[in-house]
C-alpha cells in the first residue's frame, strides 16, 4: 500500500508542477486538485479486490455472536430461570 501512494503523490507533484509552470494559476490550480483526488484514489482502488465479500463479512460475524452465545449461555439460563420465576411469583399474587 505504501509504494503505490509514494509513487501517485510523486507523479502528482511532477504534473502539478509542470502545469503551474505552463497553464494560467486558476487552471493549474483546479487540474491539481483534481489531481490530488486522482492520486488518492488509485493506491486504494488497487486494493479493492483484496477486500473480503460481503459474504465473508457476514460469516465471521455469524461465527463471531455464535462464539459470544455459547460464552454466555449460563447467564442467560440462569436469567431465564430468575424471570420464570418472577411471572410464577406474580401470576400467583395475581390469582389471590
Amino acid at each position: 500500500m505504501r509504494k503505490p501512494l509514494i509513487t501517485a503523490v510523486a507523479v502528482w507533484v511532477v504534473v502539478a508542477t509542470l502545469l503551474f509552470l505552463t497553464l494560467d494559476p486558476v487552471v493549474a490550480a483546479f487540474l491539481a486538485i483534481l489531481g490530488a483526488g486522482v492520486a488518492a484514489v488509485v493506491p486504494l482502488a488497487a486494493t479493492w479486490d483484496e477486500a473480503p465479500s460481503f459474504e465473508e463479512r457476514e460469516l465471521a460475524r455469524a461465527r463471531k455472536r455464535a462464539a459470544h452465545r455459547e460464552r454466555t449461555k449460563d447467564a442467560r439460563a440462569r436469567d431465564k430461570a430468575r424471570y420464570e420465576a418472577r411471572q410464577a411469583k406474580r401470576a400467583q399474587k395475581a390469582r389471590h
